[in-house]
């Protein structure tokens, strides 16, 4: 727990793979954060870690561990969208390499500007320090010219022990400029985003995420968006640790009771019952896309991260730095808030940027909607509907967000959940077929072919294991994709027979390769 009258921070880990990220934490915390048994065989993070690191104050940081590997950047951006400070760790015997920058573009997306460089495995450079000088220096101008702040650059072993009351020393510093998420906080606004679910035997359904906003303890009545199941707390830790109630800032588990584990994902975010949060399809954002901007301007399909969830979006230019973003699965979303922006094909991260109106209607670039979303970027209130301004297109009616989800509903989300990557046919649900069109309005089903429906889950990770093979191999096969899988011709044929009807990829005889310009609408 942090010091008295110090606010709770949330200190995230970036940098390339191997260049000893979870080393470094199990050094500075005593905790081995990769958790998974293919993570301790392959020796690299798959999924996101967590422990508490304790300061020379006596104030503690809740850290989060993330992968490195390029397949798991997605990853990275769900663990990086609730930090508050960065630990980027640059190999001594690499240098930067391309998910270092990566992973810094993740950072400035989501405007995170302070922390600190640590320079890993120093000791292979021992004696030699002019190289070590020279990686520190392109570290620390890398960090500069993204993130626009000076840091600390320490040099540091986790083998050695080299360096570690240094880096402590100097994440404290950084610490103790920060505000923290906690200030002047209403009970009402509560949000957490949702990165684990499990059970325990005797308490029930456990979830756990960085708390963005609000407190939560016992007691409290919550519900989780966007299917709209309503449950209460029945107790809160912050790293293992019983509480009464948990701050914005910390990494909290929370024992819900009156939701099953098969009635909450990742992705789904914890509210007060009754706060003014909505799913929204469609948001108004301000972006920082760098030259990317330039092709977005004519339109595009890009991968939108929010929270611990993402959605594909189509991309509409407002002029200048604002741009409408029409989901294909709802958020839950603030103004304020920030998010990033990803490629589909090539995966690539693009840039990110700032939500201003999460509830907006479908419009195109008018004046007024311009000097509407000028307003909301200055933080000034914007009329609600401006004649002439942010009308609808084509007189289409805002999105309504999607009503709570019935039983039947969560029972066919759980089945299509578990079956994977071989869903059964819609003929073979029977009565629960009927459920499919709310499971689709709340982005938790999406229909592949003309009786068959994936999990959401499910059909994005067939599409980053495809994405993965496309940028290996150039081109994937019906047969290749059936080994990658594990799964049948059948299916199989489906998915690449989606991706290429979602313009992701287009068929060149017996393979399936990246479509030019992939991501980008059909005119």
């Amino acid at each position: 727990m942090a010091e008295a009258g110090a606010p709770p921070l949330t200190l995230g880990t970036a940098g390339h793979i191997d260049h000893g990220k979870t080393a470094l934490v199990g050094a500075l915390t005593g905790v081995d954060t990769d958790r998974l048994p293919e993570e301790r065989r392959r020796g690299i993070s798959i999924a996101l870690g967590y422990a508490r690191l304790d300061l020379p104050s006596g104030r503690s940081l809740s850290v989060v561990d993330v992968p490195g590997h390029e397949r798991f950047v997605r990853t990275m951006v769900a663990g990086a969208t609730g930090i508050d400070l960065y630990l980027l760790t640059v190999a001594a015997d690499d240098g930067v390499m391309p998910q270092t920058r990566e992973h810094v573009a993740v950072l400035r997306g989501l405007d995170v500007a302070r922390g600190v460089v640590a320079i890993t495995k120093a000791d292979l450079l021992e004696g030699d320090t002019e190289a070590l000088a020279l990686v520190a220096e392109e570290a620390r101008e890398l960090a500069v010219a993204e993130l626009g702040r000076e840091p600390a650059v320490v040099a540091t072993s986790a083998r050695t022990g080299a360096g570690l009351d240094e880096l402590r020393a100097a994440l404290d510093r950084v610490a103790d400029e920060l505000p923290g998420r906690a200030a002047d906080e209403a009970p009402a606004a509560v949000r957490l985003h949702v990165d684990r679910v499990f059970t325990i035997r005797g308490a029930g359904t456990v979830i756990t995420g960085t708390l963005w906003a609000g407190s939560v303890g016992r007691g409290d009545e919550v519900a989780l968006l966007p299917g709209g199941v309503q449950a209460r707390v029945r107790a809160v830790q912050v790293h293992d640790n019983p509480v009464e109630r948990a701050l914005a800032g910390q990494r909290v588990a929370v024992n819900l009771v009156g939701v099953g584990r098969t009635e909450v994902a990742r992705g789904d975010v914890l509210v007060a019952r009754g706060a003014d949060f909505a799913p929204s399809y469609v948001l108004d954002a301000q972006l920082d896309l760098g030259e990317a901007r330039h092709e977005l301007a004519r339109g595009g399909r890009v991968q939108v991260h929010h929270g611990t969830r993402e959605a594909p979006a189509r991309v509409a230019a407002l002029g200048g730095r604002f741009f409408q973003l029409r989901l294909e699965r709802p958020l839950v979303a603030a103004a304020g808030d920030r998010l990033v922006v990803r490629r589909i094909a090539p995966p690539d991260t693009l840039g990110g940027g700032v939500v201003l109106d999460p509830g907006a209607r479908k419009h195109g670039a008018s004046r007024d909607a311009l000097a509407r979303l000028e307003r909301l970027a200055r933080g000034e209130p914007a009329e609600p509907d401006p004649a002439g301004g942010a009308a609808p297109e084509d007189g289409a009616a805002a999105a309504p967000a999607p009503p709570p989800l019935s039983e039947r509903a969560l029972a066919l989300d759980a089945r299509l959940r578990e079956a994977g990557l071989e869903p059964p046919l819609d003929s073979e649900l029977g009565d629960e077929a009927a459920e499919l069109a709310a499971l689709r309005a709340a982005g938790r089903a999406v229909r592949v072919g003309r009786n068959l429906h994936y999990h959401a889950d499910a059909l994005a990770h067939a599409r980053a294991r495809i994405l993965a093979r496309l940028e290996g191999e150039g081109s994937i096969t019906i047969a290749q994709l059936r080994d990658e899988l594990g799964t049948s011709r059948k299916f199989a044929q489906a998915l690449l027979e989606h991706f290429d009807g979602e313009k992701l990829t287009r068929r060149v005889g017996d393979a399936h390769v990246p479509r030019r310009g992939a991501g980008r609408p059909v005119r």
